[in-house]
């Protein structure tokens, strides 16, 4: 079953500190541009990942192409993309060994949801980590 306990979901916060947002904009006008800025100013290194502009860079982070690109260590894989789209990005996560996903507010995709899971990962649907952050009073990520 996917997190939706408030202690869980602010467990899991507390426990990551590298993000990939896949589906990342450009575009200050987007929800993802808003949102990694957030995750950045609470402390987390945020890896973008978007294949339309790979090796660009937004928020002084490189653009990856694809989450098996990225090579360090991830603790939670943020989606940006539509539901019907997850399933491969949850796949992805699963191979780069990821330890948790988040799908945005109107992301569901419960078969992913359920893969992700069989495979030991973490799952949070239909929510914004930076909604989620202030909503339960977390303190900024201490630089390590």
């Amino acid at each position: 079953m996917p997190l939706t306990a408030p202690q869980d979901i602010a467990d899991l916060l507390n426990e990551t500190r590298t993000i990939a947002l896949v589906g990342i904009s450009d575009r200050p006008d987007r929800p993802s541009y808003g949102v990694m800025k957030a995750l950045q100013d609470h402390g987390y290194r945020v890896l973008p990942v978007n294949p339309q502009i790979p090796g660009e860079h937004v928020h002084g982070e490189f653009v990856w192409d694809r989450l098996s690109d990225i090579g360090v260590p991830i603790d939670m894989v943020d989606i940006f993309r539509r539901s019907d789209a997850v399933g491969e990005v949850v796949d992805d996560a699963i191979a780069a060994g990821a330890k948790a996903i988040w799908m945005q507010i109107g992301v569901v995709n419960d078969e992913a949801a359920a893969r992700a899971e069989a495979a030991g990962l973490k799952v949070v649907m239909d929510r914004c980590p930076a909604i989620e952050i202030p909503r339960l009073g977390l303190a900024p990520i201490a630089s390590e």
